[in-house]
C-alpha cells in the first residue's frame, strides 16, 4: 500500500480553512469551536437525531465490523447504566497476541512518517469530520456506556471532545511546522561557498497506547490519540471494558480514512479485553510502546508512572476537589451553584466537588448568619429545587455508572462514615425504568475524619 497523495492533497484543501482557524485560536487563546454543541435540528437537520439513534441501535447485539491483529475470540463486556442490552462483540486481545498486534502497529509507521505533518493533519481532520457526521450515533454510544444523560453525552462525548481532539492535533502540527522542512545552508569562503541542502524530518517516538476510562471515553482519549497520530506515531487504543463502543467507532473511522489515503489501517488498532485481563499493564511496559495516555485511578496511574519507564507517560488521575465556604454575598445563589455542581452526572465527573469546608461556627451572609447545619440545609433545599421534577432531574443526573459508586453511596447512607445531612433518593427514569439514578448525599464530618474525606 502506498500513500495516495491525491487523497491527502484533496483533504488538505478541504480542511485547510479549519486548520488555519484552529491555528489562530491556539495562538490567541480565545474561544473558537468547529463543532456546534447544540443537538438542535436547526443545526444538524431534521433527521439527524433519528438517523443517529437508528445507526446506534443497528450495532446492538452484533459483532463490531473492524479487525484487530493478534486477536483471538470475542468479548462483550458492556452494559448500559440505563438497562439497555448492548451485546456488541469485539475481537479479544490477550497476552499471546501482543507480538502480532505491535508488529502490525509498527509496520506502517515509515510511510506515515514520510508523508509529513501536512498530510497527517489532513487525515486526522478527516477522521474528526466523519466522527462529527456521526455525532448523534456517537452520543448514544457514550450515553449507554458512561451513564451520561444524552445532551451531556452529545456535548462532552461528542462536540466538546472533537474540540479537544482538534486542539491536540493542531498543537502537534504547529510544533512540527515551526521550523522549515528544508533549507539551503551556505557558508561564504574563497571561491565557491560551502553549500548543504538540509532536510528536517520530525521523528515519531513509536507506538502510543491510549487507555480509555469508563466515564468519559472520548473526552479523555481523543486528545492523546490524535496528538500521537498527527506526530507520526501508531496508536493502540485500549478501551475500558464497560465503554468500548465509542472508541471502537473512533478506531473504525481512523482505519477507514487511513486506508482511503493509502496508509496502513493498523496504524490505529482496538485492543479490547475481558474484565480483569489486565491488558493495559502488559501493553504499557512493552518496549515498542513509547507513549502512554491514561485516565483513571490513582493506583494504576501511579503504577504506570513507576513501571512504564521506557515510555513518556501522561496520566490524569483522581483528585479530591475541595470548596472552601467562608463567606458569600448571595447565599441562595451560592447554594444553587453548589447544588448544580454536585448533581451534574451524579458527581461522577473528575471536576465534581467532593469536600465542602465550612467553619464550625458558620459564617455571615446576606441572609444573616448561617450555622453549619443551616448551610447544609440551604444546599439541600437547592438540590430539592433543582431535582424536584424527575423528568428534568434525570437529564442532569444521568445514571450511576458502576456498582462501586452505588456501593459507596449506600455505605455512606447507612451513617457509618458520618452524619447524613442531606439524604440521597432514588429516581425512576421516565424513559429508562431500569436505570439506576440517585440524587447526591451530603455527609457531615469533622476535621478529624480525614480517612473519609482525605
Amino acid at each position: 500500500m502506498a500513500h495516495n497523495s491525491a487523497v491527502t492533497e484533496r483533504l488538505t484543501q478541504q480542511h485547510g480553512e479549519t486548520l488555519e482557524q484552529a491555528l489562530a485560536a491556539i495562538r490567541k487563546r480565545d474561544y473558537w469551536s468547529a463543532y456546534p454543541e447544540s443537538p438542535s435540528p436547526r443545526v444538524y437537520g431534521e433527521h439527524a437525531a433519528a438517523d443517529g439513534e437508528a445507526a446506534f441501535r443497528q450495532r446492538l447485539g452484533e459483532p463490531w465490523g473492524g479487525q484487530t491483529p493478534g486477536a483471538a475470540g470475542v468479548v462483550a463486556t458492556e452494559r448500559s447504566p440505563y438497562g439497555l442490552e448492548l451485546g456488541v462483540r469485539y475481537p479479544r486481545v490477550a497476552s499471546d497476541g501482543l507480538d502480532e498486534l505491535l508488529e502490525a502497529a509498527r509496520r506502517g509507521m515509515g510511510d506515515w512518517r514520510a508523508a509529513g505533518p501536512q498530510a497527517r493533519a489532513a487525515v486526522c481532520q478527516e477522521v474528526l469530520a466523519r466522527l462529527h457526521a456521526r455525532v448523534f450515533e456517537l452520543a448514544h454510544a457514550v450515553q449507554h456506556t458512561s451513564g451520561q444523560a444524552f445532551v451531556m453525552a452529545f456535548q462532552a462525548g461528542g462536540t466538546h471532545a472533537l474540540d479537544r481532539a482538534l486542539e491536540a492535533l493542531v498543537y502537534g502540527f504547529d510544533q512540527q511546522t515551526l521550523h522549515p522542512a528544508t533549507a539551503l545552508w551556505e557558508k561564504p569562503g574563497r571561491g565557491e561557498p560551502v553549500r548543504m541542502d538540509k532536510t528536517f524530518t520530525p521523528v515519531p517516538r513509536g507506538v502510543g497506547l491510549v487507555v480509555g476510562c469508563n466515564t468519559f471515553p472520548t473526552w479523555n482519549s481523543w486528545p492523546g490519540l490524535f496528538a500521537s497520530l498527527v506526530c507520526g506515531n501508531a496508536v493502540v487504543v485500549k478501551p475500558h471494558p464497560r465503554a468500548v463502543l465509542p472508541l471502537a467507532m473512533t478506531v473504525e473511522a481512523c482505519r477507514e480514512v487511513l486506508t482511503e489515503a493509502g496508509f496502513d489501517a493498523d496504524l490505529v488498532t482496538l485492543a479490547a479485553e475481558a474484565e480483569g485481563d489486565g491488558l493495559a499493564a502488559e501493553l504499557a511496559v512493552r518496549p515498542e510502546v513509547r507513549l502512554v495516555d491514561f485516565t483513571g485511578s490513582n493506583a494504576f496511574g501511579s503504577w504506570l508512572e513507576e513501571h512504564a519507564t521506557q515510555a513518556t507517560v501522561f496520566t490524569e488521575k483522581a483528585g479530591v476537589n475541595t470548596v472552601i465556604i467562608d463567606s458569600t454575598a448571595d447565599f441562595s445563589a451560592m447554594c444553587d451553584n453548589l447544588a448544580f455542581s454536585l448533581a451534574l452526572y451524579t458527581g461522577q465527573m473528575c471536576t465534581a466537588p467532593q469536600n465542602l469546608l465550612v467553619p464550625a461556627d458558620g459564617f455571615d451572609t446576606d441572609d444573616g448568619h448561617k450555622s453549619y447545619d443551616e448551610v447544609a440545609a440551604g444546599i439541600g433545599a437547592a438540590l430539592d429545587r433543582l431535582l424536584g421534577d424527575n423528568k428534568s432531574a434525570v437529564e442532569l443526573l444521568g445514571a450511576v455508572v458502576s456498582d462501586a459508586v452505588l456501593a459507596r453511596l449506600d455505605a455512606a447512607a447507612d451513617g457509618g462514615t458520618g452524619r447524613v445531612l442531606v439524604e440521597s433518593r432514588a429516581i425512576e427514569h421516565p424513559a429508562w425504568p431500569q436505570a439506576t439514578v440517585r440524587t447526591p448525599l451530603l455527609l457531615g464530618l469533622s476535621v478529624a475524619d480525614v480517612q473519609t474525606y482525605g
